[in-house]
C-alpha cells in the first residue's frame, strides 16, 4: 500500500527522477520496517547495572503522579529529595506545564501538584517513593480535573457510615509494536471464540501473564490493597481488584495500580488499554465494577438497606451513567448493550446473581441477608473518585 501510493504520486516524472525517488523510497521502506521490527522494551540486564549503583543515604527519588486533562490517563515526573519523608505533609508541592496535559493554556501554564499519599516505589526500590498528587490552580483552588477533592469531602460527611469500596479493574493488553492489535492475537485475524479464556490456564488460553504476575507483586510491594487477579472473558483481557477499604483509599490505590500497570507493561513492550470496548463484535467489553457497602448494609438485616439503596440508584440512574466514563457516557454506549454480561444503558435494573443487571446482589449476600452490592455500570476507564463519590452522595447522603 505504501509503495503503491508512492508510484501513483510519481507518474509523469523522468526515468532518472523516478530512479532517484525509488532509491529514496527503498530507504524509507527499510527504515519503516526497522522501526516496526525493533522491539523497544527495557533492556533489563543493562538497566540493572545502573540500578545497582549505590544511592546516597540522604537522597530519595520521589515520582510525583497525577491525573491529566483526559480524566483517564496518568502523568509523572521525578525529583530528588535530600531527606527521607516520614509523612506526606513533609513533601513539597511541585508544578508542571498544564498546557502540555490539557489542563491549562500557555499564557498561564503552571499547575501545582499537592502530594496526598505516599507509596513505596517497586521500580527503584530502596527508600524511593511514588507520590500521588492532587492538581491545584495558581490561586490555590482545586483544578477542574481534580475529582479527588470533592470525593474526600463526601467521604468525610458520610464517615459515620464507613463507606467501603472494592473496585474490579478490567483491562486489555496490546501489542507494543502494533498498538491497534491485541496482544497475542494473530495478525489480521482473531483467536478462537470466547469460552476458554476466563480464568484460563495454558498456552493459547492466557496471554501476557508475565505482566500480570509482575504487576501483582509490585502492588503488594507498594502497599496497595490489591485483593486478587484473574484472566477475563476476552483473550488478552485481565482483571485485578483493590479493596475492600474505607473511604477514598480504594480510589487512591486504583490510580497508583493503573500507573504501575502501564510502567510494568512498558518494560515488556506491551501496551495497556482501559477502553471499555476495544474490540467490536462478539467480544466482551471491559468495566470497573464498584462493590459498595456500609455498616448498616453489612450488619444483620442489611438486605433492607441494600434494597432501599436500589431505589435511590434507580432514581439517579441517568446522573450516574453520564459520569461513569470520562466522556459523558459515550464510552459506555459501546459497552452497555444488554449483551456480553452488561445491562441496558437506558434502563436501571438489579437482581440476585444477575450479571446482566445494572447492579448485582451477590448470591451469598442474598443468602445471608446482609453484605454489599455490585454496581456493574462503571466503564473500565472510569474515574474512581467520581464513581465512589456518586455512590456515597446518592446512597448515604441522599444528595
Amino acid at each position: 500500500m505504501f509503495r503503491s501510493a508512492l508510484r501513483i504520486g510519481w507518474i509523469g516524472l523522468s526515468r532518472g527522477q523516478q530512479q532517484q525517488k525509488n532509491s529514496k523510497a527503498a530507504v524509507m521502506v527499510i527504515q519503516s520496517r526497522w522501526i516496526a521490527e525493533t522491539r523497544l522494551e527495557s533492556n533489563a540486564s543493562v538497566l540493572a547495572s545502573y540500578r545497582s549503583l549505590k544511592q546516597p543515604a540522604d537522597a530519595v527519588i520521589a515520582e510525583y503522579i497525577w491525573i491529566d486533562g483526559s480524566g483517564e490517563n496518568v502523568r509523572s515526573k521525578g525529583r530528588t529529595l535530600n531527606f527521607v519523608p516520614k509523612s506526606v505533609q513533609e513533601l513539597p508541592r511541585w508544578n508542571f506545564d498544564g498546557s502540555s496535559t490539557c489542563q491549562s493554556v500557555g499564557e498561564n501554564s503552571d499547575v501545582y501538584l499537592k502530594p496526598v499519599r505516599i507509596y513505596p516505589d517497586p521500580m527503584r526500590q530502596g527508600q524511593n517513593i511514588l507520590v500521588l498528587c492532587e492538581t491545584i490552580n495558581y490561586d490555590n483552588t482545586p483544578h477542574v480535573t481534580n475529582k479527588r477533592h470533592t470525593c474526600v469531602q463526601a467521604m468525610d460527611k458520610a464517615a459515620v457510615e464507613e463507606p467501603t469500596f472494592g473496585l474490579e479493574q478490567e483491562y486489555s493488553l496490546l501489542d507494543g509494536n502494533e498498538p491497534n492489535k491485541m496482544f497475542g492475537w494473530p495478525t489480521g485475524g482473531f483467536p478462537a471464540p470466547q469460552g476458554p479464556y476466563y480464568c484460563g490456564v495454558g498456552a493459547g488460553k492466557a496471554f501476557g501473564r508475565d505482566v500480570i504476575e509482575a504487576h501483582y507483586r509490585a502492588c503488594l510491594y507498594s502497599n496497595i490493597e490489591i485483593s486478587g487477579v484473574n484472566a477475563e472473558v476476552m483473550a488478552s483481557q485481565w482483571e485485578f481488584q483493590v479493596g475492600p477499604t474505607i473511604g477514598v483509599r480504594a480510589a487512591d490505590d486504583l490510580w497508583i495500580a493503573r500507573y504501575l500497570l502501564h510502567r510494568i507493561a512498558e518494560d515488556f513492550n506491551i501496551g495497556v488499554t482501559f477502553d471499555p470496548k476495544p474490540m467490536t463484535g462478539d467480544w466482551n467489553g471491559a468495566g470497573c465494577h464498584a462493590n459498595f457497602s456500609t455498616i448498616a448494609m453489612s450488619s444483620k438485616g442489611g438486605m433492607k438497606v441494600i434494597e432501599a439503596a436500589m431505589q435511590k440508584l434507580a432514581k439517579n440512574h441517568h446522573k450516574h451513567i453520564t459520569q461513569y466514563d470520562p466522556k459523558g457516557g459515550l464510552d459506555n454506549t459501546r459497552r452497555l448493550t444488554g449483551k456480553h454480561e452488561t445491562s441496558s444503558m437506558e434502563k436501571f435494573s438489579y437482581g440476585v446473581a444477575n450479571r446482566g443487571a445494572s447492579v448485582r446482589i451477590p448470591r451469598s449476600v442474598a443468602d445471608k441477608g446482609y453484605g454489599y452490592l455490585e454496581d456493574r455500570r462503571p466503564a473500565s476507564n472510569m474515574d474512581p473518585y467520581v464513581v465512589c463519590e456518586l455512590l456515597v452522595r446518592t446512597i448515604c447522603l441522599d444528595e
